[in-house]
């Protein structure tokens, strides 16, 4: 079992993932640009100052990490940059297949229910068949109102039939912020599925939260002596559980905020998948790697990941947002800009 506990990890500067710049005038505040990738003048600009091209990887000569361009449904260029390494945990976040912030582009769009159950069950068969014996997969998802909840129930199904996969759990990830609306409960929450294959180790210790335990009660008698549950506990913090509630999402006020990248998973979130289901010098897959996050997670942590997008430019955020942790110890650029080269 890891030991690798909270205080251990390096603190990235003065920094913290949820810390805010100071300020009184928020007006001053703005990202450098828009969506990456919904703005195909701003692409234009970008693509030349991108090192990898479609089937290319980035080795890091300095921890093992390897970023690659790839299709996640193409087995000949996923298998080129995972090579015969055999992850012990996937962390995935496909698209969600639903019209996200009003744009239908390229990279968040929405296809018909059964294309997207098509797409689902081909990186699934890419991607599963790359992990380790004995493995943990992680996957986001978001859920479809008017089309019945799709595509999680559809994902399920698929999952059931791969036998060597067993669901372990669904976690619902609490969002600060949400989606209003004056004739429905407020959308607050995302979908977080976790299976396993074969013995996989679980570290407890990475699910103790930063809450205080204040609920008394519970009385128990132990060894003939009366207790409650607060002499009985192993930590003087509760367990995140499988509903979270202390995960700030990313926004342009936060230090890790990477500009265009639209729907970032926070850095705490995804810290928590890789302490719980991995290990030191273990292996992270990310097959849509977008901000970085889990590649930056994983150097924190001490595990060496591979991560690969389809878009050459997430792959290059990916790549630079790693280099700005090891040269500044930050988790992002806030509103500062990702590609200086342009203006």
């Amino acid at each position: 079992m890891n030991n690798t506990k909270t205080s251990d990890l390096p603190l990235f500067g003065a920094e913290t993932e949820t810390s805010e710049i100071k300020t009184t005038d928020r007006r001053k505040m703005r990202e450098p640009f828009g969506r990456i990738d919904s703005d195909e003048l701003l692409r234009e600009k970008l693509l030349p100052h991108c090192r990898l091209k479609s089937g290319e990887k980035w080795v890091d000569p300095v921890s093992g990490h390897i970023v690659g361009v790839a299709d996640v449904v193409d087995k000949n260029q996923v298998g080129k940059i995972i090579d015969n390494f055999r992850p012990t945990l996937c962390v995935a976040d496909p698209p969600y297949n639903v019209i996200v912030g009003a744009r239908n582009t390229k990279a968040l769009s929405q296809l018909s229910m059964k294309d997207y159950d098509e797409f689902t069950k081909a990186w699934l068969d890419t991607v599963l068949s790359s992990m380790g014996e004995n493995s943990s997969f992680y996957v986001w998802f978001g859920a479809d109102m008017k089309n019945g909840m799709h595509p999680i129930p559809e994902f399920c199904i698929e999952m059931r039939r791969r036998k060597e996969w067993v669901a372990r759990n669904w976690i619902t990830v609490r969002n600060q912020r949400g989606y209003g609306t004056q004739k429905n409960w407020m959308w607050v929450r995302q979908e977080l599925l976790y299976y396993i294959k074969g013995d996989v180790s679980f570290n407890i210790e990475a699910e103790y939260t930063d809450i205080p335990k204040i609920l008394r009660g519970y009385h128990k008698v132990v060894g003939g002596k009366r207790t409650e549950n607060l002499e009985r506990s192993k930590s003087d913090t509760i367990r995140a559980g499988n509903v979270w509630v202390d995960i700030q999402q990313v926004f342009y006020r936060l230090k890790e905020n990477v500009p265009g990248c639209y729907a970032q998973k926070p850095f705490k979130s995804i810290e928590r998948i890789v302490r719980a289901g991995s290990n030191h010098g273990d292996y992270v897959l990310d097959p849509f790697s977008h901000s970085g996050t889990t590649l930056v997670a994983c150097e924190a942590l001490k595990r060496r990941c591979i991560a690969f997008d389809i878009d050459p430019i997430f792959a290059e955020i990916s790549i630079r947002r790693l280099e700005r942790l090891r040269s500044t110890g930050l988790l992002g650029w806030q509103c500062e800009n990702p590609f200086p080269e342009i203006s």
